[in-house]
């Protein structure tokens, strides 16, 4: 048992007559450092741990829940914490479907999610990694002529919770990213591209890879135009196409869909998307960076089958969707540090991969546009009617090959209509960042509003 898990039993030792507990602890460290003309621009090393407990009061007809959170584990914060939680419990709505995780017998997977050389990697070669990314990004092509950021990031953060109803649950997390954004000129007109390489630790981290990405999205872009109107198929790279399966998985939620904020509700078992499309929610593959043995209220996580072969087979469930539901948890509880609560949520996503590259693609289509970046996403796109409107960046695709840089274009569908549109899924699969994995996605029937 780690030293955090045991200090969350402790704490559920001071459970006061018929009330249950559940403590959620989290500790961790993290450093940033960013590099601006061969110096050290930015550099920040922090240290935080914290304490979320929930008192759980039952009574005939429902139950209550109190909250309160404090961002230290000294003895004196824990208490006021404790004490905070029990006076919420009294005021708060009394519900009959709130309670907590109970275990369901399903074991958790063992992961190894952290790497000791996110702790061990001097201090000197961290800062060395954002002042080489910078120098390698500003030599790499003539026509870049600034790096807006160039940066290292790591953290470690461990996380333990227990409840009287027999949870206990702990793990541990690293991970390291370079990022950095290039600005590139023609002369009349200026363009941005982002790089980035990720891995659990230091030593997973090129250079290369990063300076080689954003270099080639800031210069391919220069004298981007704006395109005729159309109707088209777009080919989405892994990054815009990881947002988009992101979205959709906020719809295949059972929170959502108990509440009927989902296109999806009501239509488990229909065909919702292109033969071609399977979709799960799995934390405990480790290539995810989201991976996780163990959900937001310490149950085991799980590979949840959400699409296959475009038939909608499920949605995500944590303690409370799933009896309002009428089901159970699918061990997809997300919980937003210790100052939030459990909510159903895709953890790690995945698409099924196809066979062929992003190049074959293009070859095979002929003709279409290619999307580089989103903007407007969280205004544009509605996951509960389906909407789908958004400002893109990319390039033509003319003859199966890439041609000239396009900008100020809007692109419009609906994500019913994408999802029975794909017509091609890339095997390029990127382990990214964030809920979802993300691959080359070709997307027939969308409207490309420009001139």
């Amino acid at each position: 048992m780690s030293e955090l898990l045991a200090q969350a039993h402790k704490i559920l030792e001071r459970v006061e007559g018929s009330e249950h507990i559940e403590v959620f602890l989290s500790s961790g460290s993290d450093t940033e450092i960013e590099a601006y003309q061969g110096k050290i621009e930015k550099f920040s090393s922090a240290t935080s741990a914290g304490v979320g407990i929930r008192i759980l009061q039952e009574s005939e007809g429902g139950a209550r829940i109190g909250t309160a959170w404090a961002g230290s584990l000294d003895e004196d914060a824990v208490a006021t914490a404790l004490r905070e939680a029990r006076d919420n419990a009294r005021y708060a709505s009394l519900d009959e479907y709130v309670t907590f995780a109970r275990p369901d017998g399903v074991a958790a997977v063992e992961l190894q999610l952290s790497d000791p050389s996110v702790a061990s990697t001097p201090l000197d070669e961290k800062i060395a990694m954002a002042i080489d990314l910078e120098k390698a990004v500003r030599s790499a092509d003539p026509r870049i002529r600034q790096v807006d950021s160039a940066g290292y990031t790591d953290y470690i953060s461990e996380a333990a919770l227990a409840s009287t109803f027999g949870v206990s649950a702990s793990y541990a997390r690293t991970g390291a990213y370079l990022s950095v954004v290039a600005i590139a000129t023609d002369g009349s007109s200026d363009q941005t591209g982002w790089g980035s390489s990720v891995g659990r630790s230091p030593r997973d981290l090129d250079g290369d890879v990063a300076t080689r990405d954003a270099v080639r999205r800031a210069t391919r872009m220069l004298g981007a135009v704006k395109p005729t109107s159309m109707k088209t198929t777009a080919v989405f790279d892994p990054r815009t196409s990881a947002t988009l399966l992101a979205i959709i998985g906020s719809a295949l939620s059972g929170e959502a869909v108990v509440r009927g904020r989902s296109f999806f509700a009501e239509r488990l078992g229909e065909v919702v998307a292109a033969q071609c499309v399977s979709l799960v929610d799995d934390p405990t593959d480790v290539r995810h960076f989201a991976a996780s043995p163990f959900d937001g209220e310490g149950l085991a996580c799980r590979r949840n089958v959400l699409i296959e072969n475009g038939q909608l087979r499920g949605f995500v469930y944590d303690t409370v969707s799933a009896r309002r539901a009428g089901t159970r948890s699918t061990g997809s509880a997300l919980r937003g540090g210790i100052a939030g609560s459990p909510s159903a949520g895709c953890r790690a996503l995945q698409l099924a991969s196809g066979a062929q590259t992003q190049e074959e693609i293009f070859r095979a289509l002929g003709d279409g546009i290619f999307v580089e970046s989103l903007t407007g996403v969280h205004s544009g796109v509605n996951p509960i009617s389906g909407d789908f409107s958004v400002g893109i960046t990319g390039l033509m695709i003319r003859n199966g090959e890439i041609a000239e840089p396009i900008r100020e274009v809007t692109v419009a569908s609906t994500l019913q209509r994408m999802l029975q549109d794909v017509v091609m899924v890339g095997n390029d699969v990127e382990w990214l960042p964030g809920s979802a994995a993300g691959q080359s996605l070709a997307i027939a029937g969308i409207s490309v509003s420009g001139s």
